[in-house]
């Protein structure tokens, strides 16, 4: 359903240009929130609990749709919009110069696999200054090194319980990317429900808050975010009072480099009637502090990864960029 929505959002791989200018002759990113709520609908469709990975998937596909639309490759923005998620650059530029007899079973064995030790993956991980850490959506090549670096979490219920470890585990991930890959834009994208703002308002304030204050650390992130989700009780995800599963990844081993095969395919026929029977989610741009926007935070992400790249370097991006 998450490859479906975005391939709707961008006929034959065509994006619409984010970057417009305001009667005030300030350039803004305006985000495509209609394909995020579709997006944000999947995992409750699917009642998929907050330890299944699914619910903050969909923030993770909806990052890496907004990166294309901003001009840059769907080889170069992970995950990127199709199987194998993780594919290193140079693999893919490998793969477009091999003749067709050639490229064609090597595509499909890339396909059949959920992943191939040391080739692909269906997540990214990234050491750090001290330890591995898997990063949700990433900018990255053999050349350049990490460009960009985004980590999302996602919170529905439990607030007061889970919400101090979120921050906790946030800061430190930050430190850790941060002091290895300095040059690298770095974000925190964080999806909340809004229904903390009636039941538990004073958590909500001082989440806003440290949200907008990891921001601002000079070795922290360089861009904090807040998706504000609102969706009815009929469709809330079962609360159980799990938390996610912990942010640190294992040293690499068996269990990293172990073989699996890819999700079997559904029909379209199936996801189009699933997409259209998705719960309503509405983003609520109104009650997210503007230090907090989606628009501003991908403004931030995207201009500091050209600046921090020659000219001659993410042309698509940067030719989008001017002619908004």
């Amino acid at each position: 359903m998450f490859d479906r929505i975005v391939a709707t959002a961008a006929p034959a791989g065509v994006h619409t240009n984010p970057w417009h200018k305001g009667a005030d002759g300030q350039l803004r990113f305006e985000p495509d929130y209609g394909t995020l709520e579709q997006l944000l609908g999947v995992p409750l469709h699917l009642k998929a609990g907050t330890t299944s990975g699914v619910p903050a998937l969909a923030l993770d596909v909806w990052l890496s749709y907004e990166l294309r639309r901003a001009g840059f490759d769907k080889d170069q923005a992970w995950p990127r919009p199709v199987h194998p998620r993780i594919l290193p650059a140079s693999v893919a530029a490998l793969l477009k110069d091999l003749p067709v007899a050639m490229r064609t079973p090597l595509e499909a064995r890339l396909i059949k696999k959920g992943s191939v030790p040391g080739v692909t993956s269906s997540s990214a991980v990234i050491l750090g200054k001290n330890y591995l850490k898997q990063v949700d959506v990433i900018i990255t090549d053999w050349v350049t090194g990490p460009e960009l670096l985004i980590s999302t979490k996602r919170m529905d219920s439990s607030y007061g319980k889970n919400a101090p470890n979120r921050v906790e585990e946030s800061y430190g991930d930050a430190k850790n990317l941060r002091l290895r890959h300095p040059l690298a834009a770095l974000g925190f994208v964080f999806g909340l429900r809004s229904d903390i703002l009636e039941s538990a308002r004073p958590v909500a304030e001082w989440l806003f808050d440290l949200l907008a204050k990891l921001g601002r650390e000079d070795d922290a992130y360089h861009a904090t975010c807040l998706v504000l989700m609102d969706y009815s009780d009929d469709a809330a995800l079962p609360d159980t009072g799990d938390e996610a599963p912990a942010a640190g990844v294992p040293e690499p081993g068996p269990e990293m480099d172990k073989e699996e095969d890819a999700p079997a395919a559904v029909p379209v026929s199936i996801v189009d009637r699933d997409i259209a029977a998705l719960p309503r989610v509405t983003i609520l741009k109104e009650e997210t502090p503007e230090e907090l926007a989606p628009g501003r935070f991908l403004a931030a992400m995207v201009t500091r990864v050209l600046a921090a790249t020659p000219i001659n370097m993410h042309r698509e991006a940067r030719k989008r960029r001017a002619t908004a």
